[in-house]
């Protein structure tokens, strides 16, 4: 009984001076109890995004976790947000040490895991000014013009019901793959080109869902000494398919490189390969290739997929559809095809697009940030260290920044003259370590969006609303594929027939 008393005694003492000890550093909220060795993992259910959404509407928008080893802050209100990538971006500019960083992002050395500092800073320019620059996308240009031609050619020539995600995803793919070496994988008549395409799709596939499983070794390290390697065996062989299938394509690229001539408008990888024969040590081909499918996984199933749920969102508000298809007729008419340049014309099609990125945003948890130093954040100490995982998701559903959040309402951005309304909104994350593809992104999905609205009808299968589950993944997919009716319009008839 005497050592009952003195259990009892210590448990109290200890959570007496953890309490006092948080008091005084002036630490974010946490959550009782964190337990030994574990914290607060017990707590963390799949899909992360409403677990961390739960506990935050529950314990405040500025949470601080214990994950194993790790300290984590939670980051859910468009306040603190702001707080993370104005005032103290260059301290959470850097990334935490993590399994998928050190495989897949090949030692911590990719444009998406690079710590911030000299290589990050050149990895960067390189995607903003030499790949992704109005310029550079300019002049890609009549590439997704014509893919997007394509791709509504094949809707009016084919049967119905339609596979919307596999017929988004040849669109992207298409595109990226155009800009970054020259090759087309879907379309055309060339039976191993689509082989190819469909093997880089399972590639991708695997690894947007390998990057939303949970590493439980990046918490508790002991399990790494004691063999729990499972997933770290499936990164690596993942990796060696990556390898193998760029390092294919950039050999391709290299033995076809100035035979045809001189070619004013280079290939991303054509690029990269003429910087490195100025600088091989640094553009390496193991650079070449994390850096190409850096760009690629960025650029094509997030895309896609964002297609996917606001086909689904319009196929559940076919009033929102008759609208955008209204405003399509009113302001372009039926005599063309829309263009990349006519949407800012179109502020409702902006609208469908703000709204969908709202309620199904591709990353609904940003990619982890780390404190390289002692900071404030909502009025706390937040100390060196510390991972940032910053809920988009909670901040795009929270009832306290949006009217009505679990409503399709492409209204509520009307006005906004096509700004997504500060830190509300973060599709693309914001700060030194946001996406520098935006730009792409936003064009491919206006005027995607925009042609099969202008040119086609769509209706469900059923009278039976879209299922709106989400599934499992790093990029928030559809757990059932969106499949639906599509009729061509009887408008567009003449300008179909000419394509």
């Amino acid at each position: 009984m005497e050592l009952l008393y003195l259990f009892i005694s210590l448990l109290i003492l200890l959570i007496l001076t953890s309490y006092l000890s948080r008091s005084s550093a002036n630490l974010p909220p946490t959550i009782f109890p964190s337990l030994p060795l574990l914290g607060h993992l017990y707590l963390i259910k799949p899909p992360l995004y409403r677990t961390l959404a739960k506990l935050s509407s529950k314990h405040g928008p500025v949470l601080l976790l214990q994950l194993g080893f790790r300290r984590v802050l939670v980051v859910s209100s468009p306040s603190a947000s702001e707080e993370c990538f104005t005032k103290n971006d260059i301290v959470f500019a850097n990334r935490p040490k993590m399994l998928f960083g050190k495989i897949i992002g090949v030692n911590y050395t990719s444009l998406a895991w690079s710590p911030y500092g000299d290589n990050w800073r050149n990895l960067r320019r390189i995607a903003s000014i030499e790949i992704l620059s109005i310029h550079r996308l300019n002049e890609f240009h009549d590439i997704r013009v014509e893919e997007c031609k394509l791709l509504i050619r094949k809707l009016a020539s084919g049967s119905s019901p339609v596979k919307v995600k596999s017929l988004f995803y040849e669109l992207t793919l298409n595109i990226m793959m155009r800009m970054i070496s020259g090759k087309r994988y879907f379309g055309g008549d060339d039976v191993e080109m689509e082989d190819e395409g469909r093997r880089f799709r399972e590639i991708l596939d695997e690894t947007f869902l390998l990057a939303g499983a949970s590493n439980i070794g990046d918490y508790l390290p002991v399990l790494n000494w004691l063999g729990v390697k499972g997933l770290e065996k499936k990164l690596i062989k993942l990796q060696e398919k990556r390898d193998v299938f760029f390092q294919g394509l950039i050999e391709q690229v290299r033995k076809t490189k100035g035979a045809e001539g001189v070619n004013t408008r280079k290939t991303m990888i054509e690029l990269l390969l003429s910087l490195q024969e100025s600088e091989p040590e640094y553009y390496t081909d193991v650079m070449i290739r994390s850096f190409v499918l850096a760009l690629l996984a960025a650029g094509t199933d997030t895309s896609a997929g964002t297609m996917e749920w606001a086909m689904a969102l319009l196929l559940n508000h076919p009033h929102v559809l008759k609208k955008a298809q209204h405003e399509i007729d009113t302001v372009i008419g039926n005599h063309r095809l829309v263009d990349e340049s006519d949407i800012p014309q179109l502020p409702y099609l902006r609208c469908i697009i703000n709204e969908t990125l709202r309620m199904c945003p591709a990353g609904p948890l940003l990619v982890p940030h780390e404190a390289s130093s002692d900071c404030v954040v909502g009025g706390y100490n937040v100390p060196r260290g510390t991972m940032l995982i910053v809920n988009q998701w909670a901040i795009h559903h929270d009832p306290k920044v949006w009217d009505e959040p679990e409503m399709f309402k492409p209204e509520r951005f009307e006005g906004l003259d096509g700004t997504r309304d500060g830190f509300k909104l973060l599709p693309f994350g914001s700060g030194r370590r946001s996406c520098p593809g935006e730009g792409l992104a936003v064009r491919m999905l206006g005027m995607a969006l925009g042609s099969i609205i202008q040119c086609f009808d769509w209706e469900r299968m059923n009278e039976e609303k879209v299922d709106m589950t989400e599934g499992p993944g790093l990029t928030m997919p559809k757990a059932i594929p969106l499949v639906a009716k599509c009729t061509p319009r009887v408008e567009m008839k003449n300008v179909l027939s000419d394509l």
